[in-house]
């Protein structure tokens, strides 16, 4: 429970007050912001503003989760370590990304395949690593079955070792491409993905800290306990991530003095998607990342439709976000407004998590 305070505290602290910091070197090293051409004029002055503010909070909540770790005088578990390792690969393809973009003063950036191809690499490394590392009971932090609040009786080891492995593989690609380039699309406007992401980091650190109270390890088995593998280690670097980014909003609302970029977008994608897998609640995950889903969601439907009928848009621009912009919301009402969205999912997310072990009572 300290460790979780330390992470926290020190993760906002490092970001709230180094983010000043990185933005003069980001500066001297001219990585500005590119704006795409096509996108609404009134994001015209913030060409310029320095990116890949992701090293920022990413590389501060590593060090707060160690930081608080080595304290309390714990090791890190194999749990946390897997989240890091997703967040660093996922921010790794992005910061590739935000650099070309840099170099260039091109908004294009990264050919889409080349992110995914990256995207893939990580999250099988990820699997494969996660199905390692069982504990005492044999509980390994990658899970063989399908979750929602906790496993599903569906075992993807029925089909014998060597598909059910290469079923879990695609799955975990599946749920990290996903949440990755979600989170990446929902990073339009200023603040908008650090909000909506610290409501998700909040869930999940929520939840871990409860699966930990309620584990089969501790309770004897007691109904509705939980399976996972370091629970309260998945909540303490859940909240590493919190703070970091709760310090990095300060600086990222409008007017942003410094973007996120893919770096950030990237990382905290591959973090959310990686503590969904490691917690069990895989499909949770449609409602503690609701926002995510309905901006992608928007992108798919516009192509989609402009495809079918030949020209013909639903909305004014995609991702939605935009579409309010353009609709004459201020970006600063739009922000908000999505934030409470995000908020209302992961209220009912949690709720639901909370409703289904008291049914097991």
């Amino acid at each position: 429970m300290i460790a979780l305070l330390i992470a926290g505290g020190l993760s906002l602290l490092y970001s709230l007050l180094l983010t000043p910091v990185f933005v003069r070197v980001f500066n001297r090293l001219r990585w500005g912001q590119p704006i795409r051409v096509d996108g609404p004029k009134e994001h015209e002055v913030k060409r310029g503003t320095p990116t890949m503010g992701g090293l920022i909070f990413l590389s501060g909540s590593i060090l707060a989760y160690f930081a608080g770790k080595f304290v309390m005088g714990e090791t890190p578990s194999p749990s946390a370590l897997l989240v890091i390792l997703m967040a660093l690969g996922a921010g790794l393809v992005g910061f590739v990304d935000d650099f070309m973009k840099a170099r260039l003063q091109n908004s294009a950036g990264l050919n889409g395949w080349a992110k995914i191809v990256g995207q893939v690499a990580i999250a099988v490394a990820f699997a494969l690593l996660g199905l390692r590392f069982a504990n005492d009971a044999g509980v390994t932090p990658v899970s063989t079955r399908i979750s929602v609040f906790r496993d599903l009786p569906f075992d993807f080891m029925a089909a014998g070792a060597v598909v059910g492995t290469a079923l879990i593989v695609l799955w975990v690609v599946l749920i990290v491409t996903s949440t990755t380039n979600a989170v990446n699309v929902t990073d339009g406007l200023d603040g908008l993905a650090a909000g909506a992401a610290i409501f998700a980091f909040g869930a999940y650190l929520v939840m871990g800290f409860w699966q930990s109270a309620q584990s089969c390890a501790t309770t004897a088995g007691e109904p509705g306990c939980y399976v996972v593998r370091d629970p309260m280690d998945l909540a303490v670097v859940s909240a590493a991530f919190l703070g970091g980014l709760a310090g990095f909003l300060w600086w990222n609302t409008n007017p942003a003095q410094v973007f996120m970029g893919d770096t950030g977008s990237m990382a905290i994608g591959g973090a959310i998607a990686a503590l969904a897998i490691l917690t069990r609640t895989e499909l949770l995950l449609l409602l503690i990342g609701g926002l995510f889903i309905i901006e992608t969601g928007s992108v798919i439907l516009q192509r989609l439709y402009f495809k079918v009928t030949k020209g013909k848009r639903i909305f004014l621009m995609s991702p939605i976000h935009h579409h309010f912009e353009l609709k004459g919301w201020h970006e600063v009402t739009v922000v908000v407004r999505f934030w409470l969205v995000a908020g209302f999912f992961v209220i009912v997310g949690v709720g639901a998590f909370y409703g289904e072990w008291l049914l097991q009572q």
